[in-house]
């Protein structure tokens, strides 16, 4: 689901870059890898050089994590401990409709998808996902991400102003490009 990797550009690419310090361009190079497997080395994750929920964790970027069917890791296994089902770490369908389950018991949207949203309203992850966190996630419907405004959604009227720009998470922005 959310795993940044080489040849991957865009905001969420950005956002890994800046907690880096490397170059800011939104594209990810191999000075992103570099930089990325450095860090995970220092930090005893797997220095794969591939970002994915367990390293945006570790490096406090919990607005980039979204977690889904086949989605692996520690995370994915803390998020089923604190639902309280199997936790093998991988990501599966019992999961995802363990997460549904949560998701309409405390108002959230129902995608089966457990993002930043999600997160900061389970006590397992208390501190690690604030609000903050899903602040940060959420851009306003026609923001620039990575100097190219977003695609209209389907069906939309180009020339209708909305009153009230929709929020909608970065990997909610990247996910709804390829629907």
């Amino acid at each position: 689901m959310s795993y940044l990797r080489k040849g991957v550009s865009g905001e969420p690419v950005r956002i890994l870059q800046v907690k880096l310090g490397v170059t800011a361009d939104g594209d990810f190079g191999p000075g992103t890898e570099k930089a990325l497997k450095e860090y995970q080395t220092a930090h005893g994750l797997a220095a794969d050089g591939i970002a994915g929920p367990d390293t945006f964790m570790a490096m406090g970027l919990a607005e980039l994590v979204l977690l889904g069917v086949g989605s692996k890791g520690a995370t994915v296994k803390k998020l089923q401990e604190a639902l309280g089902i199997s936790a093998d770490g991988a990501f599966g369908p019992g999961t995802k409709k363990a997460v549904m389950a949560f998701q309409e018991k405390n108002g959230l949207a129902v995608d089966g998808l457990a993002g930043p949203a999600t997160l900061s309203k389970m006590t397992a992850f208390a501190g690690k996902v604030t609000e903050a966190h899903v602040a940060a996630a959420e851009l306003p419907a026609g923001a620039v991400v990575s100097g190219e405004p977003l695609p209209a959604a389907p069906g939309a009227v180009a020339d209708a102003a909305p009153e009230v720009p929709p929020k909608k998470s970065v990997w909610g922005t990247v996910k709804g490009w390829f629907s």
